[in-house]
């Protein structure tokens, strides 16, 4: 279960967002806060694994809640550190510049969607889980980790489209227990080949994991299911 710690100054606005994370499997809310004092009280006290946090508090800017959370962090060697996701109404470059170099995971601008929200937080565990697998990193590792946008978003390679990656991705979740290339294809109204590609694709880049099932005579079936 991943515990998200709600921040923002207004208390509508704080219970839709809660209300998004609880419509999530695997994620609750374990605390809302609506000042920056009362930000750090609650993440000291419930050891949140992800702080949805505003710019506009009425004590202090968002900005300077998560660099006392960080410097309480480093304080403390037994305490988990949380990710922070950013989730403001506040545009200005220089705002999303301190945002990231204080470290934060996203920057989310309102208004913005369920599923746009639902996303960010899928790929803060997806990071998570990829930290914890790994002993050594690869440059492939690292440039996944470092990236600003999720591994669906980046560009495709020569010969893939950006409609018919949506489409595939779109059958993955729909088939969380997964399914083959022709499966997919079949779902989709695809060739067996270009399912194959897509899907492979995703599962080089992480964003996919393979499996093999072993039948009576022949090679082993690829099947494909969506991670995060």
């Amino acid at each position: 279960m991943v515990n998200v710690l709600v921040v923002d100054d207004d208390f509508m606005v704080a219970k839709l967002h809660s209300r998004y994370v609880s419509a999530m499997a695997g994620f609750t809310v374990v605390g809302v806060a609506h000042s920056g004092a009362e930000a750090l009280r609650a993440a000291e006290r419930l050891r949140p694994d992800v702080v949805l946090l505003d710019i506009y508090l009425p004590d202090m800017d968002g900005i300077s809640v998560l660099r006392e959370l960080r410097a309480a962090e480093e304080r403390d060697a037994d305490r988990p550190p949380a990710d922070a996701l950013f989730i403001t109404a506040a545009r200005d470059a220089g705002t999303v510049r301190s945002a990231l170099r204080a470290g934060a995971l996203h920057y989310l601008i309102k208004p913005f969607s369920q599923a746009a929200l639902q996303e960010q937080l899928r790929h803060v565990v997806s990071l998570r889980t990829r930290l914890d697998d790994l002993d050594e990193a690869r440059q492939e590792d690292v440039d996944q980790l470092f990236g600003t946008r999720p591994p669906g978003s980046r560009e495709l390679p020569k010969g893939l489209a950006a409609h018919t990656a949506d489409l595939v991705d779109r059958i993955l979740r729909d088939h969380p227990e997964g399914l083959s290339a022709t499966e997919c294809a079949e779902a989709g109204s695809l060739s067996r080949v270009s399912a194959r590609r897509y899907l492979e694709y995703f599962a080089e880049t992480g964003r996919a994991e393979v499996t093999l099932r072993y039948g009576g005579t022949g090679r082993p079936e690829r099947r494909y299911r969506r991670l995060g």
